[in-house]
């Protein structure tokens, strides 16, 4: 341990512990309206890594010099946070979504359950499935801003709606298992430990399946008599033309068919832009300031994080199989499963039992915490304004992310 680790080992605490009072920030702008401003933007999720991960920088300059402190920021890989930025854009834009709510609705109109609630049960269940093929911020995004209007809405209780973020969070974070591309935390093993899609499929997908139904048929149950059907009197949204919609879905399967090749990625997302702006009127504003905050999150969390290795990876190399899947679990709720797995993939000698606990209890803690799963801040970007005091708190996520998590850990472990 060198004396930058240390130092960033107790910046990354702080950011933790920063996480949880950002509902404090908010009480603090009522109290003192004259610095509102400033306690509104420490309230921010999504600026909490990236105001520390510069702390981090400015320590590393006084204490290595600022080379140092520029090199080991360019040394880091941000490859993923672009990519959730231009997933979030892309995949939250009209005709995509639109294509994603008549699809919803059709399936919904077949279940014996009111439209309004089999709505609800298939954004919860079968939206962060096929997450293991758009992949998960794909799936985050498009099955939060079908939630939004439905569930996550002022009147709704406030526990019912924690318990419903909980379940999107977590399944999520389990329903990208059934390929090897699809979820962060698989991704950073996949290639090392040879994971083909064929056999996420076969050890991990089926059995996250299971809890992704159950956790979606409890908390829909849980939530049906407080969803409302539709207004029959409300407008109609405008037909996006088919070719519009076509051309859509292609940019967001080219977006996800490159999702590692950053230079590739961002440069058809500059061409999607200029589309969206030659036919402006088939489009509703783009979510470029939650998609930045969120992008600006993951990038904080990729700086603070590069330095957590040497107490990090003592831990999941000392454990046993079985108290690997629980430690891992404990531990993704502090720090972001792919990084967690990342590690263990750098341990020599790991049994494929070792590896099976790892990334099960790495996918299980997913929806612990915003920082546990890169697509969970996308989650909360989206979704905070339908929270008391627009905001979400971390404890409160946490108590309700808890019952799915325990569903998704018996799943992996005992089936």
């Amino acid at each position: 341990m060198t004396n930058i680790e240390l130092i960033a080992a107790i910046l990354f605490a702080l950011a933790l512990v920063h996480t949880f009072a950002t509902k404090t920030f908010d009480r603090l702008a009522d109290r003192f309206p004259r610095h509102a401003g400033l306690f509104h933007f420490l309230a921010e999720v999504e600026v909490v890594f990236g105001l520390w991960a510069l702390f981090l920088l400015i320590a590393m300059a006084l204490t290595s010099g600022g080379a140092q402190a520029i090199a080991y920021a360019e040394s880091r890989t941000y490859t993923e946070p672009l990519f959730v930025f231009v997933i979030m854009v892309v995949a939250a834009s009209k005709p995509v979504l639109e294509v994603l709510r008549t699809l919803i609705d059709a399936l919904a109109r077949l279940t014996p359950l009111r439209t309004a609630v089999a709505r609800v049960w298939l954004c919860l269940a079968l939206v962060p499935l096929v997450g293991s093929l758009i992949t998960e911020p794909a799936a985050m995004t498009l099955a939060a801003l079908m939630l939004a209007p439905l569930v996550f809405r002022k009147e709704m209780p406030e526990w019912l709606k924690y318990a419903a973020l909980g379940v999107l969070f977590v399944n999520v974070s389990i329903g990208g298992t059934l390929t090897s591309f699809a979820a962060p935390p698989v991704l950073m093993v996949a290639k090392t430990w040879n994971w083909d899609s064929a056999f996420m499929a076969a050890n991990f997908g089926w059995k996250a399946a299971i809890a992704v139904l159950i956790n979606a048929t409890v908390v829909t149950s849980m939530l049906r008599t407080h969803i409302l059907d539709d207004d029959p009197n409300a407008p109609k949204p405008d037909q996006v033309p088919p070719l519009v919609s076509a051309i859509h879905l292609a940019f967001l399967g080219a977006v996800v068919g490159f999702a590692h090749h950053p230079v590739i990625f961002m440069g058809l997302f500059m061409f999607f832009i200029g589309f969206t702006k030659a036919y402006e009127r088939y489009q509703t504003p783009l979510i470029l300031k939650e998609a930045l905050l969120v992008g600006f999150f993951l990038a904080g969390l990729v700086v603070l994080g590069g330095m957590q290795r040497w107490w990090l990876q003592p831990i999941v190399s000392s454990l046993e199989p079985g108290a690997l899947f629980v430690g891992a679990t404990a531990l993704t709720a502090i720090t972001d499963n792919a990084a967690l797995t990342y590690l263990g993939s750098l341990i020599e000698g790991m049994s494929d039992q070792a590896k099976y606990m790892l990334v099960a209890g790495a996918v299980a803690g997913g929806g612990l915490t915003v920082i546990a799963n890169a697509p969970n801040p996308a989650g909360v970007a989206l979704l905070r304004d339908g929270f008391d005091s627009e905001s979400i708190g971390v404890g409160a996520l946490l108590l309700g992310a808890l019952p799915p998590t325990l569903m998704a850990m018996l799943a992996l472990y005992l089936l």
